[in-house]
């Protein structure tokens, strides 16, 4: 990539914000779900989508946290339109009961976002038996997406509006397992390392973005489907390394993007104007960017795919 500062093809940089990105554009009568929207970048892309007049639904797994949060984006923008609403991405019965909750509501979805994430934690399993990382990163957005489709693809032939998905991936993707994704060995703690089962799940992601881009474009509809690293943040994705958590917290201050920063990529390539039409990209500082051969696996992806639906079915 370019150097911290220099401007990319798009206008924007490492150092863009958020609000830069967005500003100018208006994004009312547009619904999106951002997963994950209580803390970090989740809760700055509910901020600022809200900002610009999008009608935004948090999905988060603690219902107070989220109500802090939304009670602080209205407290901001007394206009803004949103919704907290419970999702826990480690159990599918929870997404279940979220997609029928939000079909419920009988509210369009133009934009999906997939933020949510765990980041190298120790081996746990899901509540369905899975690898946390994978279930929560990979498998919970994969069963949410696929049961928010039909709404997302009406609403876009209704709407005349593309309509979009957003992977939250990051550069872990370039450092899974050997074989990319073990298949056969997703749940196998003794070939378990933290940070390679993240990149496993990371990668998924770019996969499930791709593979979805492909079938959209097959079937002729109005959808886009990109990934994206929204960069090195100081959040609270490495409470499970304390030594590192520290170390972010300090001395990463001076190289790590804020959380202003962190939102920018994700709020760049579900609203603007410059990514009409594109699909199957993997965005960096609100560019695109170049993912690992892995990444661009066709057959890969499509073996992703029917895995992750024997999964959930």
């Amino acid at each position: 990539m370019w150097p911290f500062s220099r401007k990319g093809p798009s206008g924007f940089s490492w150092y863009s914000t958020a609000e830069e990105v967005t500003q100018g554009l208006d994004g009312s009568g547009l619904t999106a779900i951002v997963t994950g929207a209580s803390s970090g970048i989740g809760s700055e892309t509910a901020r600022v989508l809200s900002l610009r007049g999008v009608h935004v639904v948090m999905a988060v797994r603690n219902l107070s946290t989220g109500a802090s949060v939304k009670e602080a984006i209205v407290k901001e923008i007394p206009t803004a339109k949103v919704d907290v609403m419970q999702l826990d991405l480690t159990s599918m019965a929870s997404v279940r009961k979220f997609a029928s909750d939000f079909d419920n509501l009988n509210l369009p979805l133009n934009i999906l976002i997939n933020n949510a994430g765990v980041m190298s934690t120790p081996f746990t399993l899901s509540q369905d038996g899975i690898e946390l990382q994978f279930a929560t990163n990979h498998v919970g957005h994969f069963l949410l997406t696929h049961l928010l489709l039909e709404n997302m693809k009406n609403t876009s032939r209704e709407s005349k509006i593309e309509g979009r998905i957003v992977n939250v991936s990051s550069e872990g993707h370039r450092f899974p397992y050997r074989e990319g994704i073990r298949f056969d060995k997703i749940n196998d703690q003794s070939g378990y390392g933290s940070w390679t089962a993240y990149g496993q799940s990371k990668l998924a992601n770019i996969l499930h973005a791709n593979e979805l881009s492909r079938r959209f474009k097959e079937e002729g509809v109005e959808i886009t489907a990109n990934s994206l690293h929204p960069g090195s943040i100081i959040t609270n994705l490495l409470r499970y390394h304390s030594f590192m958590d520290v170390l972010s917290r300090t001395i990463g201050k001076l190289v790590l993007k804020n959380v202003q920063q962190g939102a920018a990529t994700t709020c760049y390539v579900a609203l603007h104007p410059q990514v009409k039409g594109v699909s199957g990209k993997y965005f960096d500082s609100s560019n695109i960017g170049e993912p690992s051969a892995k990444a661009k696996d066709t057959d890969l992806a499509k073996k992703l795919w029917d895995f992750t639906m024997d999964l959930i079915s």
